[in-house]
């Protein structure tokens, strides 16, 4: 895969420009793939909010299949190959099927997703992905009753990934939704970034997100979706559930055993600047709240 250059990547601010003109024309997202869904880019002041530089979100990330360092998964990936590239969706579906990246890229139209990523660790990021909902993908398969959860399973490599030669974590990594938050139009199946292809340090070829929830929820370099009866044990759950639950929704009110939520670390921002407030389900509580009704989110966190 051709790596991809910072020279190549629209500036920030020519981008932002780029966005606010074609706005001005009225063009919508089959035009030039920018939504026009009004929750997508809908968290509260989001859209007043500084994207995130290409740079930050390409080289401060947590991605333990190329190391545990912030800066590991940049070092580390730039030769990790994706392409081919196959998922299969399996489980508790009428038929499996497989489909390559290739299909997905030729039958669903990404579009520009702008959403605000919280860390459990207590920072954040703004970033412009490209994707479309993962409701569009599951749609491929027919389900049956039994199924209730949704599993994501990445793609176990550790001759590409050094971190999976270490017992960090059970490999390969997994992660679930409940199937209504699966199906819900902001969960996004990632394709891309400011206008580009998903770089390897950021999940390539393609990652679930879920903007509502902690970031490490976001499965990457997704091989197998399974749907399932039961709740799946995700692989953080796993190696500690006194810290992770779960659901894993951004909540200032439930403190991290090692971090509080209540407040969180712009990431560009400068070193000195404050930490702003945390909001609950990361500002999109308007669009997900009622996915937990009278769920005690302290409880099942």
């Amino acid at each position: 895969m051709k790596k991809i250059n910072y020279s190549e990547v629209t500036p920030e601010k020519i981008y932002n420009n780029r966005r606010s003109f074609i706005k001005s024309l009225g063009l919508g997202a089959g035009s030039i793939a920018l939504t026009t869904l009004p929750l997508i880019n809908n968290a509260k002041s989001a859209n007043d909010l500084k994207l995130t530089s290409y740079k930050d979100i390409t080289t401060y990330n947590n991605y333990y299949e190329f190391g545990t360092a912030k800066g590991d998964p940049y070092k580390n990936s730039q030769n990790f190959i994706t392409d081919p590239w196959n998922i299969t969706i399996e489980g508790e579906v009428e038929k499996p099927i497989q489909i390559s990246m290739d299909e997905i890229l030729e039958t669903f139209v990404s579009e520009e997703r702008i959403q605000r990523l919280r860390c459990v660790e207590g920072w954040s990021m703004v970033i412009p992905w490209m994707g479309f909902s993962l409701n569009q993908l599951l749609s491929k398969v027919s389900f049956t009753s039994k199924a209730k959860f949704v599993e994501f399973e990445s793609v176990f490599d550790p001759e590409q990934m050094k971190g999976q030669r270490y017992p960090v974590l059970q490999w390969p990594y997994r992660e679930g939704l409940r199937i209504d938050e699966a199906m819900h139009p902001l969960t996004t199946v990632v394709t891309g970034l400011y206008g580009k292809k998903l770089p390897n340090q950021n999940g390539a070829p393609l990652r679930v997100f879920m903007p509502w929830k902690y970031g490490f929820k976001s499965a990457k370099a997704i091989v197998k979706i399974k749907l399932v009866e039961k709740m799946p044990t995700s692989s953080w759950m796993r190696a500690s559930p006194r810290e992770y639950g779960f659901y894993s929704n951004v909540n200032p009110d439930v403190d991290h055993p090692r971090w509080s939520q209540a407040t969180e670390r712009v990431i560009g921002n400068d070193i000195f600047a404050p930490r702003v407030k945390t909001l609950m389900f990361n500002g999109y509580g308007d669009e997900v709240a009622s996915l937990y009704t009278g769920m005690d989110l302290r409880k099942y966190f």
